[in-house]
């Protein structure tokens, strides 16, 4: 048995498919599903990563930088609603890390603290999600 998997945002679907595993980060800790989970709703945490590992043992685990929005499961059925996702295979790595800069420049002192900014998250979850490290 595998979990039906579905990554949205606003604009419609980044990713749907199979899978044997989802791990996100939400507002209360890391949560990893798997089939027959019980019923879960829960908030991502603004600028993470989420990881799923496709059903076909053979595919790379694929990976997503989101901003924020919510993960449940239900029935083997993972829905992730973001308010903005991109895919780590579609990154373009030199513009993600010069916009890293520019907002760690911006954000100061609170760069890299409990309170950064949820842009240079977002951007470090970006190269994240691409393999690279933010």
């Amino acid at each position: 048995m595998t979990l039906s998997v579905e990554l949205v945002q606003p604009e419609g679907e980044i990713w749907a498919g199979e899978a044997e595993m989802v791990i996100a980060r939400t507002l209360d800790g890391e949560i990893g599903l798997l089939t027959n989970h019980a019923p879960v709703i829960g908030i991502l945490a603004e600028g993470s990563t989420v990881q799923i590992r496709p059903r076909d043992s053979s595919a790379a685990d694929v990976f997503a930088a989101v901003t924020g929005g919510f993960v449940s499961m239900a029935d083997n059925r993972v829905s992730i609603l973001a308010r903005q996702a991109q895919l780590g295979t579609d990154v373009n790595v030199q513009m993600a890390q010069a916009e890293l800069d520019r907002a760690l420049e911006a954000a100061g002192p609170a760069a890299g603290g409990p309170e950064e900014p949820a842009d240079v998250r977002y951007y470090r979850a970006l190269l994240h999600a691409a393999g690279q490290a933010g």
